[in-house]
Formats: C-alpha cells, sequence, structure tokens
C-alpha cells in the first residue's frame, strides 16, 4: 500500500476495512469514486496473503468496471504472484479458461460470464471464502438479479465473508442481503 501511495483511508475504507479484517460481513453504501475498490479489496488480498487456500470472487455490472477492478486488484497484490482470473463477456473463453486451469485465486467477473463458466462446470466455487458484490443496485438495474440468484444456488454450504456494496440500497437489495450475508 505505501508503494502506492496509499496514506490516509477515504470515509468507507475506514468504515469499511476494520470490520472486513475480523471477517465480518459488510453492507456499505457509497457513491461511485470514493475508494469502495479498497475497501473491499485490501481486506480480501489481506486474507488471501495469509491463508493458503480458498478463493475471492468479485462481482461487477460491467466489464470495464470489473478490467478497473482486476488492475487495482493486482496493485494491492504487488509481487506477491497470486493467480487471477478476469471473467467477462467480450472475451475470448479458451483465454479464461486458461486463466481458470492456473486456479486462480482471485476471481474478478461479470455475473453473465461468471454463471456461464458455472453452468459449463469450468468454475466451482467450493473454496469460496471472500465475496464481493460491488456496485449491486446497478446490477440489480442492469437485470442481474436472477443471475445472482442462480450464482447464490452455487455458493458453498458455509457461506464466505461477503462485502456487498450499493450506492443506493432499495428495497430489492435488501432482499438480496439474506441470500448472501451472514449477519
Amino acid at each position: 500500500l505505501s508503494q502506492l501511495g496509499f496514506k490516509e483511508p477515504t470515509p468507507i475504507q475506514a468504515q469499511a476495512i476494520p470490520p472486513a479484517l475480523e471477517g465480518r460481513d459488510i453492507l456499505g453504501s457509497a457513491q461511485t469514486g470514493t475508494g469502495k475498490t479498497g475497501a473491499f479489496g485490501i481486506p480480501m488480498v489481506d486474507y488471501l496473503l495469509r491463508v493458503p487456500t480458498g478463493v475471492g470472487l468479485v462481482l461487477l455490472p460491467t466489464r470495464e468496471l470489473a478490467v478497473q477492478v482486476l488492475k487495482a486488484l493486482q496493485g494491492f497484490l504487488g509481487d506477491s504472484g497470486v493467480p487471477m482470473a478476469l471473467l467477462i463477456g467480450g472475451e475470448p473463453m479458451p483465454k479464461q479458461l486458461a486463466q481458470l486451469r492456473r486456479r486462480p485465486r482471485i476471481l474478478v467477473g461479470t455475473p453473465g460470464r461468471v454463471n456461464d463458466h458455472l453452468a459449463r462446470g469450468t468454475l466451482r466455487l467450493t473454496d469460496l471464502r471472500f465475496l464481493v458484490l460491488d456496485e449491486t443496485d446497478r446490477m440489480l438495474d442492469m437485470g442481474f438479479g436472477v443471475q445472482l440468484e442462480a450464482i447464490a444456488a452455487y455458493l458453498p454450504e458455509v457461506k464466505p465473508q461477503t462485502l456487498l456494496f450499493s450506492a443506493t440500497l432499495p428495497h430489492n437489495i435488501r432482499d438480496l442481503t439474506h441470500k448472501y450475508l451472514k449477519d
């Protein structure tokens, strides 16, 4: 973080990082551009660097956001060598299959493509320990509710630590929290 020039946390980071580092689920509300990637990325990377097994999954509404988040997470990881996969529509499936064969510990993707891989059996969430739903209100506005429900069916019996972020908290998001968040 010091190499990235990270000195002062934003308000969402200051509120989300400490309980996330304790292993607690988070329902956070913050606008785009307020540092949410750090709010979930720093605790997720910390967990994956401390624990030699387990996978983190970050779901986002658009390919562009997924690419942006992947780059930010790569910065947080530094030279750690933790393998990652980008699972988005519009990218060649063979490229994604090659990334999945490397057994990535961090998966960043859009709900549609993640569901494609789950349905094909090329992705399993049995080792999922850390789940992030970012821009959840946008995902629901874009019609991804059914796909998020389908992903929930693949979650391991022991729910992963889950961080759900949204700019707004309408009723459909509050309903979704019952499926994903433990507390």
